[in-house]
């Protein structure tokens, strides 16, 4: 691992804006991807047609999205700046995949945010929802692009009125946008993202990769909170036993420690801790690790259980109370409603008991107390019951594992965040 401090960063913003294309420029301009690795993509590009997608198919390998010209999945690749190292989440803007944006937002640190400034596009409907995303999911760190600059002639007045549209939209959910910088670029020609363009004599401010390690700051790691990791799977290795693997969120694992699993309930000693297959005598926040344990079999534990040590064990609820935005939903959401919450690695079938108020997304406002039912675009607190035992924590004390979404019919119907817990007995 590079000593370089690790940031995740994602991008977010509408379809099409260039978010692919702009990641793999980042890669390609900060020598990450070879030339001969561009050179057979830019052949792949003309064979199915989309002659400006060389860069994006670099983030975009599955065959499927590369006939699209989409991005379905979450692809992670790193690189650095002159300050961080950073892995960046290329998220999708397509409406069908924004189960795997959130999945994306909720791991990241930081997000390069996507507006396209050609004529015709701009702030489109789903730029307003990731912004909306990720404010909820708790992301204040952003740098604007307004990306595809050479489609207007690097006009510079075409830059300010997109700028000023997006400052307005940034504001109205709470941004700081005095600590937010824009950048005008062109990710297909690269201008002002790795290097500085000369078509843009007014445009005075930071390139992109300067901007990065200008305004973004490291995040906290939460060492001195109790340990929380969230188990992803649980391998048995032939000659080792069960293996869980999973992501610190807070607090540090050592080699020794005694820990606790919930809802499960079991408890095990950790022989060993290992990340990029190396053995490490210690484990801290945003460490993906696998640990070798003693006395468990791998039925004993499951994807979505966590682990704690056991004198501060996780939150198992029996009730929650949580904060959502309706992203989408085809007709109402009304009590009774019983969707799948998926949060840090468990999803869970949960009840909707009840709808508490409708609140103002903006200001937090309540505009409505004890609300009939609920709608696309609307936010409100609600009370929900999980159907089976599930580990989440309150947005106050462990905002690493109160983040959610709701999941129904195949789409992403609301994300969220918990605000309290009545814990089960």
């Amino acid at each position: 691992m590079p000593a370089k401090p690790h940031i995740n960063i994602i991008t977010a913003g509408h379809v099409d804006c260039g978010k692919s294309t702009l990641v793999g420029r980042l890669l390609y301009d900060t020598g990450v991807i070879r030339e001969d690795e561009l050179r057979k993509l830019e052949e792949i590009a003309k064979e199915v047609k989309k002659e400006t997608f060389q860069f994006a198919f670099v983030m975009d390998k599955l065959k499927e999205e590369r006939e699209r010209g989409l991005t379905i999945d979450v692809m992670y690749r790193p690189f650095e700046t002159q300050k961080w190292y950073f892995t960046v989440i290329d998220c999708p803007g397509h409406r069908d995949f924004v189960k795997n944006m959130i999945t994306g937002a909720s791991q990241a640190d930081a997000c390069i945010f996507v507006v396209s400034a050609k004529q015709g596009e701009g702030l489109q409907e789903q730029t307003k929802e990731h912004v909306f995303l990720c404010k909820v999911l708790g992301i204040n760190q952003l740098i604007v692009v307004l990306n595809k600059m050479d489609t207007v002639n690097y006009d510079e007045k075409r830059f300010n009125d997109v700028k000023e549209e997006t400052t307005k939209l940034l504001k109205s959910v709470g941004y700081k946008v005095e600590e937010i910088p824009f950048v005008p670029i062109s990710a297909f020609v690269g201008d002002n993202v790795a290097k500085k363009s000369d078509k843009m004599p007014w445009y005075k401010g930071p390139i992109l990769i300067e901007a990065l390690d200008a305004y973004i700051k490291e995040p906290e790691k939460p060492i001195d909170k109790p340990l929380r990791l969230p188990v992803q799977d649980v391998y048995t290795i032939t000659g080792v036993g069960t293996v869980p693997v999973g992501r610190v969120e807070t607090g540090v694992l050592k080699a020794g420690d005694t820990i606790i699993f919930e809802p499960a309930g079991v408890k095990a000693e950790v022989k060993s801790i290992e990340m990029h297959h190396q053995n490490i005598p210690e484990a801290k926040p945003g460490d993906n690790i696998g640990f070798n344990l003693r006395g468990v079999s791998r039925q004993d534990i499951k994807r979505g259980d966590v682990a704690s040590h056991v004198d501060t064990p996780p939150t198992v609820v029996k009730e929650f109370t949580a904060q959502i935005v309706v992203l989408q939903h085809p007709t109402v959401i009304a009590p009774g409603y019983t969707p799948v919450f998926h949060c840090h690695t468990v999803s869970v079938a949960c009840k909707v008991e009840e709808i508490l108020a409708k609140i103002d997304p903006k200001t937090g406002q309540v505009v409505q107390e004890k609300p009939d039912f609920i709608k696309t675009g609307d936010a409100a607190r609600i009370r929900v019951v999980p159907l089976s035992p599930m580990v989440i924590e309150k947005q106050a004390d462990f905002p690493e594992l109160a983040r959610f979404a709701i999941r129904d019919m195949g789409t992403t119907v609301a994300a969220g965040v918990c605000l309290d817990v009545v814990k089960a007995k």
